[in-house]
């Protein structure tokens, strides 16, 4: 039993970063519920920001200060300006355009569409260099092709819905307090011109949070406290959504908070979603990469889907179901590439060893 035990927490070692990536993805899907929550109750999707960020700057500076108060990473003036930055398009403008993007379409649509995170961050990987693909090795042709055919599970997921898996028989008043994800028949709520404007707003949002991901590598190795550099960000990204929350919102009473939904969805996406695993991800990327971190970006659809046809009764439809398939089996095409790619770099390496240890 011991031997058992031990072996178990050995592999539970091994594989932090894959449990890491899980817990990241189940953290996000209930963000995204949340977030929807708030927004259909009638907060303002910046002040939402706004309050998310602050509580997730009180949750951070204590243990940023606590744990790391003697890790000695010097901060100079140019890199906390690269940190300020980096909050700016990575975290404010990421998330003010995904909050303001619940307006417009549902939870699910929104965790869909992010999907597009992964083939941007990918992009973006290489053409920093930071990523490379051997085209004429089978693992590098597995990342690219899992790459594209997860890319592709997300469109399917977006434009083809087809028929309803089953059929939920809501009300009017129902559709209208619960917001169902839009689709392409006429039980569909939102408009043709709501689902566009929602993906466009989408699209931008990913695109800042590729931008985020791709910048903590760079950043971790200049500022080497991940507590306290994640606690900078989340900061600056306090200040930055409370100015862009008071110039949108001037209302002094959208500010108020109640104990509802509203005050439960803020504490759950500032102190969880935001400040938990905002440390988490930096901490992924650190020890394997930001495209690793960001083609797991997938497995929070089909969590999100579920929660949301529970909660929100929201429907289920076919082509939904085969683009979640699509989805799955483009991460695992690339992660199969990506360990296959990982082994032969071991290989590569242990001549070169055993040459300087002869020498």
């Amino acid at each position: 039993m011991k031997c058992s035990v031990g072996q178990v927490m050995a592999l539970l070692k091994s594989n932090k970063p894959y449990l890491g990536v899980l817990l990241i993805q189940f953290v996000n899907a209930g963000r995204s519920l949340f977030n929807k929550a708030a927004i259909s109750n009638g907060m303002n999707p910046y002040v939402f920001v706004a309050y998310g960020q602050a509580f997730a700057s009180v949750v951070l500076a204590p243990f940023a200060i606590f744990f790391e108060s003697h890790q000695f990473a010097s901060l100079s003036f140019n890199l906390l300006c690269k940190i300020f930055f980096v909050s700016l398009f990575g975290l404010t403008v990421s998330f003010n355009l995904n909050s303001l993007s619940m307006d417009y379409v549902s939870a699910t649509f929104t965790m869909a569409i992010s999907n597009t995170v992964p083939a941007i961050t990918f992009i973006m990987a290489l053409l920093l260099r930071m990523e490379s693909i051997a085209i004429r090795e089978w693992h590098g042709v597995a990342k690219l092709v899992g790459s594209i055919v997860s890319l592709g599970g997300a469109m399917v997921f977006i434009l083809i819905k087809g028929p309803p898996i089953y059929s939920l028989g809501r009300s009017h008043k129902e559709l209208s307090s619960a917001a169902p994800s839009p689709s392409n028949n006429s039980e569909s709520y939102y408009s043709r011109g709501d689902w566009l404007k929602g993906s466009l707003i989408c699209v931008t949002s990913n695109i800042g949070r590729a931008f985020w991901i791709i910048m903590q590598g760079p950043l971790t190795k200049q500022y080497p406290a991940i507590l306290r550099l994640t606690a900078l960000q989340t900061f600056f990204s306090c200040i930055q959504s409370v100015v862009w929350a008071a110039a949108a919102e001037r209302n002094i009473s959208s500010w108020k908070l109640r104990w509802d939904v509203n005050l439960l969805s803020v504490i759950y996406c500032g102190a969880v979603a935001v400040a938990i695993n905002s440390w988490l991800r930096i901490w992924v990327i650190n020890k394997k990469g930001p495209v690793f971190l960001a083609m797991f970006t997938p497995l929070g659809l089909p969590v999100t889907a579920f929660l949301s046809a529970v909660l929100w009764k929201e429907s289920l439809h076919w082509g939904s179901l085969c683009g979640a398939l699509l989805l799955v089996g483009g991460l695992y095409g690339y992660l199969w590439g990506r360990h296959q790619e990982g082994k032969v770099e071991k290989e590569e390496k242990k001549p070169a060893e055993t040459t300087q240890e002869t020498v």
